[in-house]
């Protein structure tokens, strides 16, 4: 039984890799930046930061997920209204936080994004989180309407969520020089 289990977590893989693939760069760097902070991966100062104005985002995106370990244990094991209030409000804080870098320009991004850093257990959550930091007045009236059409009608009204937790985990890789040309 564990072989039949290998190729469709493979392809589930792949599938991943290739989603990931099909966000423009700067969402991918945006994506792996938030992976290093939110993981505690990498010193993502070092790693990602090129200017003032960066090092400042990203230290107030460190601050803003220091809240991670605590959100992944308040993750609503049900739909009642009593059990979310202490884990939606920081949940669109984060996600409001994000989406205002500009980098996230779509829900497929930012859930992408939020699987991975909260888990499986956060896409019920994950339309009404993102559809209420998109529509904050704190971004741009036209950036709130490309966010808010991002989302489709079956991501926004789905009856139910996989709890397959996401395999691929994109990550900084340093260039090698191999010391040959593309040319031989």
């Amino acid at each position: 039984m564990g072989s039949r289990k290998r190729p469709a977590e493979g392809a589930m893989t792949l599938a991943e890799m290739k989603e990931f693939a099909s966000f423009p760069a700067a969402t991918q760097r945006y994506i792996r930046r938030s992976l290093d902070i939110g993981l505690d991966r990498d010193d993502a100062m070092t790693r990602w930061s090129r200017d003032v104005v960066e090092a400042a985002s990203i230290r107030a995106q460190a601050r803003l997920y220091r809240s991670l370990p605590a959100l992944r244990e308040l993750v609503p094991e049900d739909s009642g209204l009593d059990s979310i209030e202490p884990f939606i409000a920081p949940l669109i804080t984060i996600v409001a936080f994000d989406l205002g870098q500009g980098r996230l320009p779509s829900f497929s991004a930012a859930r992408f994004l939020y699987e991975r850093l909260v888990g499986a257990e956060v896409r019920p959550w994950l339309p009404a989180a993102f559809c209420a930091a998109a529509a904050l007045p704190h971004l741009h009236p036209e950036l709130r309407r490309k966010l808010l059409q991002s989302i489709s009608e079956a991501a926004a009204t789905a009856s139910g969520w996989s709890n397959r937790q996401p395999a691929f985990f994109p990550y900084w890789v340093e260039k090698v020089d191999t010391g040959q040309s593309l040319a031989n």
